[in-house]
């Protein structure tokens, strides 16, 4: 009886914090009272003298809760976005502390974009970006690699850029990253530097990295999880990209290389004030899975 009122006073402890990070992941305040009381079912059933971390145990129960519901959201199509912007709390309902947390928050603009992710770039992003949460931590709530995991919060952070934020510099951001591409395939290391941010990142999954070491002896670019500076970037991507086709990735321009219509690569760019500052390399197939892409340039690679 002792450890059934410790459990309940501590899961009330927790409540609206957990109310909080399952409203910002479904965006839907009765799904997020679902979810943190499914929470506390799971608590009940599990053997919580096991438990090390009750606080960090609860928040990554609610999180994979959160990843089935908005699975099967998906799935059924059952989401609405005219419930989702109106299910705010109202004036005197809950606390009124986590009613300002909530709205400071998730905004009607946020909630937009939040719904076009997948749900597992929603969750990444969520727990990363808004909770500082660690990518090793996330990871295994959503069934990908600490990397994959990485790349789903980044590609979620640049669809959020670029949907509360007007861009104005498409058509620039498409000669930037296109003259980038052109010069990689060219091995023209000044060109690269020139378009490149002095403090540009080139990042890669652990399948690119386990591909390109494989391939090192057929002269294929090292990827690492990050290489830091636009020397070392440039070094890395010079003389590669033959054959990489200029893309729509996700709605940003990108690139991509693929055999039999199939997507096996995807270069991920993010563009600030004409300069490339994150290059993102992308193989893991469930990561590309969830990608949209379309390609933009069938002859880019003609002349490679």
């Amino acid at each position: 009886m002792e450890n059934n009122d410790w459990l309940t006073t501590h899961f009330e402890e927790t409540r609206n914090h957990l109310q909080v990070v399952a409203y910002r992941m479904l965006g839907s305040r009765s799904e997020a009272e679902d979810a943190v009381q499914e929470a506390w079912l799971r608590l009940n059933r599990s053997d919580s003298a096991s438990i090390d971390n009750l606080g960090g145990w609860l928040t990554t129960v609610v999180a994979r809760v959160c990843l089935d519901m908005l699975r099967s959201r998906k799935a059924a199509r059952e989401d609405s976005l005219e419930e989702i912007l109106i299910d705010l709390p109202e004036e005197g309902e809950g606390d009124i502390e986590e009613k300002f947390l909530i709205a400071d928050a998730i905004g009607p603009a946020l909630l937009l974009v939040l719904d076009r992710l997948t749900p597992a770039e929603r969750i990444a992003f969520v727990l990363h970006d808004l909770f500082d949460i660690s990518f090793d931590e996330i990871a295994p709530i959503i069934e990908r690699t600490e990397t994959a995991t990485r790349q789903l919060a980044s590609r979620a952070r640049r669809c959020v850029r670029g949907e509360t934020m007007p861009n104005k510099n498409a058509a620039r951001q498409h000669e930037v990253v296109a003259a980038f591409m052109q010069a990689s395939r060219e091995g023209n290391f000044d060109a690269l530097i020139r378009l490149l941010h002095p403090n540009a990142v080139l990042r890669a999954d652990e399948t690119a990295i386990k591909v390109s070491t494989a391939n090192k002896a057929r002269g294929a670019p090292q990827f690492a999880p990050e290489i830091m500076g636009a020397e070392a970037v440039a070094n890395t991507l010079k003389g590669s990209a033959q054959g990489a086709q200029l893309s729509l990735v996700n709605g940003l321009v990108g690139a991509t290389w693929g055999m039999n219509g199939k997507t096996v690569v995807a270069f991920c760019f993010v563009v600030d004030d004409e300069k490339i500052t994150e290059i993102d390399i992308v193989m893991d197939k469930n990561t590309l899975g969830n990608f949209d892409i379309q390609i933009i340039d069938n002859n880019s690679g003609a002349n490679a």
